[in-house]
Formats: C-alpha cells, sequence, structure tokens
C-alpha cells in the first residue's frame, strides 16, 4: 500500500471527529441543518454552526409553511448561504443590507432598465433614510416619516424635497421589497402596507390641436426629425418603438405596420425588447403616411448609396445618416433643440402620441380602436388617459340618440295621424 494511500486509510478510520478537527485547524466552521415539523404544514428549520472563536455551537431557527420537501429545499438553500456568505440574520440585518440582496433576487425579474431604475431609488433616496435601521424593527412610522423627510430634504442635490410621484416611486420599491422579505420568512408582516405614500395630483395633460399638428409637421419637413414626429403624432408610436421599427416590419401595399420591438437604453447600451403592452400589434397606416414613408425610403436610400450602403429590410426607418440605429435619448434630445426654434407650445416628444389619441377620440373613433393603436393593454388606460375628449363625445351621442328618438317619434304621430 503506497503512502498516500495508507494516510486516507488513516483518516478515514480516525472519523468524522478527526475530520472536524482538520477543519477546525483550516478555518472551517461545519455548516449543518435540519427541519422539524411544529405542525400540519409548519416547519422549523433549524441550522446550526460553531463559533470560530469559542467553538460553541449557535442555532439560527426559521420559519417555514408548505410540504416536506420544499422544507428540505429552503433548509439547503439558507445553508448554501451560509456558506457563501449571503445568508442574513433578520435580528441583525438593516434595510439597506437587505436592499441590496433584493435588487440580486429581482435582476433576473425586470428589465434592465427597471432593473437600474430599482437600483436608484432604493441605494439613492431609500437607504439615506432607512437603511440603518435593522429590518426586524422597521415600523410604518418610520416608513411614513421618513417620506415626510423625503418630501422636504430629500434631493441629493440639497435642493429640497422631491416631487410626490418621485416618493410614490420610493414607496412602491420598498413596499415591493419588503413583501419578498414577507415571502422568504425574514419578516412576519409587510410594514409598508400600512403606509399611505402622498397623494399625485395628476397634471393637465398638454398636446397639439389639428392646426398645431399640421404646422408641426411642416416646420419638421426640413429636417431628420420628420419621420419620428410622423410616426408618433400620426400613428401613436412611443419613442422606443420608433427608434426600433425596421423596413420589414412596414408593408406599404397593405398599408400597415407592425410593432414588434422597442428599443431600451441602459447603462450598458441599447437593447431591444418587446413592446410595453408585452405583445405586437399592428398599426394600420393613411394615405399620408404611406405617401411619407415611400419618400422617405427614397430619400434614405440615396444617401446610404453615397457610402456604399443600401437600404435592406434590416434597416431602421429612424437611422442615422450612415443607418445606425438612433438612441431613444438622441430623439428627445433634438425634439427639444429644434422645437425651441418654433412659436408651438413646449411639450415632450411622448406627448406627440397623446396628440394622436386625441385626434382619433375627438374625430368619433371608437375608444377599442385608439387603443389597439396606441398599444395599451386594457381599453380602461385610453379611458382613464384621455377622459378629458370623453365629455365632447358624449355630447355628441346624446345628441344623435336624441335626434334618432325625435324621429321615430314623428313617424309614430305621422302613422296614428
Amino acid at each position: 500500500m503506497g503512502r498516500h494511500t495508507r494516510k486516507q486509510e488513516d483518516l478515514r478510520r480516525q472519523g468524522p471527529a478527526f475530520s472536524h478537527f482538520r477543519r477546525h485547524q483550516r478555518g472551517e466552521q461545519p455548516m449543518r441543518g435540519h427541519i422539524r415539523e411544529r405542525s400540519p404544514g409548519h416547519w422549523a428549520i433549524i441550522l446550526e454552526q460553531r463559533d470560530s472563536s469559542t467553538g460553541k455551537r449557535k442555532r439560527k431557527w426559521h420559519s417555514f409553511e408548505g410540504t416536506k420537501r420544499e422544507a428540505q429545499v429552503e433548509c439547503a438553500r439558507l445553508i448554501s448561504q451560509m456558506k457563501g456568505g449571503t445568508y442574513l440574520e433578520p435580528a441583525k440585518t438593516t434595510v439597506a443590507q437587505f436592499l441590496d440582496r433584493w435588487l440580486d433576487h429581482t435582476r433576473s425579474q425586470v428589465s434592465p432598465r427597471s432593473h437600474e431604475r430599482y437600483c436608484e431609488l432604493a441605494r439613492k433616496n431609500i437607504s439615506p433614510l432607512l437603511g440603518a435601521v435593522f429590518l426586524s424593527n422597521l415600523r410604518p412610522a418610520q416608513i411614513s416619516a421618513a417620506y415626510s423627510k423625503a418630501l422636504t430634504e430629500g434631493r441629493r442635490d440639497g435642493g429640497g424635497g422631491l416631487s410626490p410621484r418621485s416618493v410614490h416611486h420610493m414607496h412602491r420599491v420598498l413596499k415591493q421589497a419588503l413583501g419578498q422579505a414577507v415571502r422568504w420568512d425574514i419578516l412576519n408582516r409587510n410594514p409598508a402596507e400600512a403606509v399611505d405614500p402622498p397623494k399625485v395630483e395628476r397634471s393637465l395633460m398638454q398636446t397639439y390641436d389639428i392646426n398645431q399638428t399640421a404646422e408641426l409637421i411642416e416646420m419638421m419637413r426640413e429636417t431628420r426629425m420628420l419621420m419620428p414626429v410622423l410616426l408618433a403624432v400620426l400613428n401613436g408610436l412611443r419613442r422606443g418603438e420608433l427608434a426600433a421599427l425596421r423596413w420589414r416590419n412596414v408593408d406599404l401595399v397593405a398599408g400597415q405596420m407592425a410593432i414588434v420591438e422597442s428599443a431600451e437604453e441602459t447603462a450598458t447600451g441599447v437593447r431591444y425588447k418587446e413592446p410595453k403592452s408585452g405583445r405586437a400589434r399592428t398599426v394600420a397606416l393613411s394615405l399620408i403616411m404611406i405617401e411619407e414613408l415611400r419618400a422617405h425610403r427614397v430619400r434614405q436610400a440615396q444617401e446610404l448609396l453615397k457610402l456604399g450602403a443600401r437600404v435592406t429590410d434590416d434597416t431602421f426607418v429612424v437611422a442615422q445618416a450612415d443607418g445606425s440605429p438612433l438612441k431613444p435619448t438622441s430623439i428627445t434630445h433634438e425634439w427639444v433643440r429644434l422645437l425651441a426654434n418654433t412659436t408651438l407650445p413646449r411639450i415632450r416628444f411622448h406627448d406627440l402620441r397623446h396628440a394622436h389619441a386625441t385626434h382619433l377620440l375627438a374625430n368619433g373613433v371608437h375608444p377599442k380602436v385608439a387603443s389597439e393603436r396606441l398599444g395599451h393593454s386594457k381599453v380602461g388606460i385610453t379611458l382613464d388617459l384621455y377622459s378629458h375628449v370623453l365629455p365632447g363625445m358624449q355630447a355628441d351621442a346624446v345628441v344623435r340618440v336624441d335626434d334618432a328618438l325625435q324621429a321615430a317619434i314623428n313617424r309614430r304621430t305621422k302613422t296614428i295621424g
């Protein structure tokens, strides 16, 4: 028997006690865990670890609800966290520490842009106010006080308080994070559920009427913003949707285009994802839009030909001079720059989409049709956003019903007479 083989056999004979001694000598602390049924479907998960300095055994208890197999899986997960250094003990975990863990968890649950926004709200707005509080000690009154402070002095540049809308976003993120703490059995209840966020007053929607829309189109005629403006104000496309539109999605013969992607700008660059509603949609093109698209494709082809390139199905409809895609933010920047040189009211580029919706509804188009063109997930969203247009539609509907009823009464009177 070789020297190494004899050594391995000696270690095996000396058993677990010697193995534990060897791990202790290397600074390793054995971690174990088991489950104990408290009542049907309710379990206690007991985690055991030796204190590295005293050698005494420490126990950590967790409650769990589910099947025996699920409890075993959760026990294994907690042991893995302890070994990996990511375990959070409720009584010693601060809100900031938990938020960091939650942000890691949500990374695969939401889009990169949404995750960036969560990180910004959690680390730059919530943690400075509540981050030092132990998670198990967090109470509704503390959260409410944090919101009040954010409203008066929450700006990071020291310039005053945050808007009610910003604090409302803080509340949504905190409530979602603490809800996960409850599901992970770190908290028994969600303290954010007992707190009312500040009321957000809906601002009056600003948009262009038909005459202003016509003026806008003529003012953009000789600029590269003409096509983005037309796609927004005549078709209701979002900024990211028009930035992702390719010629393969446009059918000028059938007079329609398919909205299948949206450009999303993140810290690592632009990514293309499904539209906001989570589903593609088809938008019918007006005769004006068809002619404008045909002329635009000719101009784009001539422009690319000078660079030795040509327009293909993969070419972006809205693109830079060399055919490369535009960033959504660059569209906004150019819009602000060009609008400043006009006499039109200053509105956001996104408000051109609202102009399209307003024009549809004001001209008697059914809200369901408008909702489909805009890509809303529910017609109720359309009705809620554009309720300012509905009173006029209701008055017109009442007149039509009144006229029809009066005509029926007149016919009945003539018949009887």
